[in-house]
């Protein structure tokens, strides 16, 4: 699955900390958004998407928030709750987002600017694709052996 935490840098002292999130330092890829979800109600479920050519870079910033995860392949969870751990999301991951804390802040960095063409919302849909998308990624490599 196109996903990975990430530790980042903290700097600071007894006067309070600190987190730089740079282009090609620790976001490995060029900011063309940034956007922020907060006042999300515990029992709401945000996401239920995938996109098809998006990275993301998420923080939960205050707060937190658990996000499902889905390559087409199994699920997996993972709870976002520190504002030291990024959350990397590659294409073609399908992401549901709930249990968010009253105080969650929820940043999210993307490489793109906001394209609706981008989203897939039907997950019949996006099983379909990323079904097709391993498919082709499989025959690739095997050519390439």
């Amino acid at each position: 699955m196109e996903i990975e935490r990430i530790q980042l840098q903290t700097h600071g002292d007894h006067g309070g900390m600190l987190i730089a999130l740079e282009e090609d330092r620790n976001v490995p890829f060029v900011i063309r958004r940034v956007y922020y979800i907060f006042g999300t109600k515990n029992d709401v479920h945000r996401g239920r998407h995938a996109h098809r050519h998006l990275h993301q870079l998420a923080v939960a910033v205050r707060g937190s928030v658990t996000f499902l995860l889905d390559d087409g392949s199994g699920a997996e969870e993972v709870v976002l709750d520190d504002p030291s751990h990024g959350l990397m999301l590659g294409r073609m991951v399908w992401r549901e987002l709930y249990d968010f804390s009253d105080d969650c802040v929820l940043m999210v960095l993307a490489d793109q600017l906001y394209d609706p063409s981008d989203y897939i919302t039907d997950y019949a849909e996006f099983l379909r694709e990323v079904s097709g998308s391993m498919y082709v990624e499989d025959m690739a490599a095997c050519q390439g052996h």
